[in-house]
């Protein structure tokens, strides 16, 4: 711990920084190893696993810089995951499926099909591989209070931030009633079946939404719940809009986190204003897009996430100018205001910091 101390203090002196401008440390530091940098947060690849048909397992290690960011992950929780492809960053928010105090990261990636990052992890990651990880996110977690009757309900590769609490209540020794329904497409793509199956005290539902075999037929409704736990104190619920409305409308004290995008409404003509990325010295004609995707197709490389407005990572300052939200409809008009650039369209001239 001191010798780590030690390194960091001499590693961020002002000397060292001298000798190192303008480039920065990390610059020289990853040179020796990827992931030995002081301010940017990375993690190596220590284990590539391909359990299902449909999605790819990587188990990361996390360097020091991680942790030094001071947003502790906590079980339900996402990190923002960058990896660079074709020579271009990109960055997509993942829910880690370990418990909590876990040294390291376990993200189960669903390959979707036409996902470029989805489509690259489950293709080409590999042991040793280093990424980004831009920061940790998120309120779907568990109550500091625990309740005593759970119910956990997740859809496809929305079971990674359930898996994440269930994992975590069981380190803690949790004493209630616990109850799992998964779905997935058929038995083949359920993700953690072997696991939930041999947990001591865990009650595991899996319904196939595409073929036969499963425990559960149909959709989640009464019957559903009568079969899982029929009065739970909370449930937790993660996975498409359809199964959070149907657990909503069936439960009470639900918890719940969608993974599909919102409905953008990408009916208004383009203002023709100009927008300007100051600091790149670009200026483009308005189309009518979100201003990330403007950006990109002048050649800059933001960071962003999501693309749905919910991870935050392509927040950059409106420095003047009016925008208008894709997902609430509010409009920025006051100078020097963050937005989202994924989901904000201009409406006339605008004046971006990036």
């Amino acid at each position: 711990m001191f010798t780590q101390t030690l390194k960091k203090r001499m590693l961020g002196s002002d000397l060292v920084n001298l000798l190192t401008g303008p480039h920065g440390v990390d610059r020289y530091t990853e040179q020796v190893d990827p992931t030995w940098t002081l301010t940017e947060a990375r993690a190596k690849v220590v284990d590539v696993r391909r359990n299902t048909p449909r999605s790819v397992t990587l188990v990361l290690a996390p360097n020091a810089a991680f942790a030094d960011t001071g947003r502790t992950f906590r079980a339900g929780r996402y990190v923002n995951l960058a990896v660079e492809i074709d020579g271009r960053r990109h960055v997509r928010c993942y829910s880690p499926a370990n418990a909590e105090g876990s040294s390291h990261l376990e993200l189960t990636i669903g390959h979707h099909d036409g996902g470029l990052v989805s489509t690259f992890l489950y293709e080409r990651a590999r042991r040793g591989m280093v990424v980004g990880l831009a920061g940790v996110g998120g309120d779907f977690v568990l109550p500091t209070q625990r309740p005593r009757r759970i119910l956990f309900v997740s859809g496809g590769s929305g079971i990674t931030p359930v898996m994440a609490m269930l994992r975590t209540l069981v380190n803690e020794g949790h004493d209630g009633d616990i109850a799992f329904v998964h779905y997935a497409r058929n038995g083949a793509e359920a993700c953690y079946r072997d696991e939930l199956a041999a947990m001591p005290g865990v009650r595991a539902l899996h319904g196939y939404t595409r073929s036969a075999g499963g425990d559960l037929d149909g959709r989640f409704g009464p019957e559903h719940l009568s079969a899982a736990m029929p009065t739970p104190d909370a449930v937790f619920v993660c996975g498409p809009t359809a199964l959070v409305d149907a657990v909503r409308e069936h439960c009470e004290n639900v918890y719940s986190e969608s993974f599909v995008a919102p409905t953008l409404d990408l009916t208004g003509e383009p203002s023709g204003g100009r927008v300007s990325f100051a600091d790149s010295g670009i200026d483009v004609v308005d189309d009518g897009r979100p201003l990330l995707e403007q950006a990109e197709s002048a050649g800059l490389t933001p960071e962003s996430g999501c693309r749905m407005g919910i991870c935050h990572t392509c927040t950059r300052r409106k420095t003047s100018g009016v925008v208008r939200n894709l997902t609430s409809g509010a409009v920025s008009t006051a100078p020097d205001e963050d937005v989202q650039i994924c989901v904000s369209v201009p409406v006339g001239d605008v004046d971006i910091a990036l």
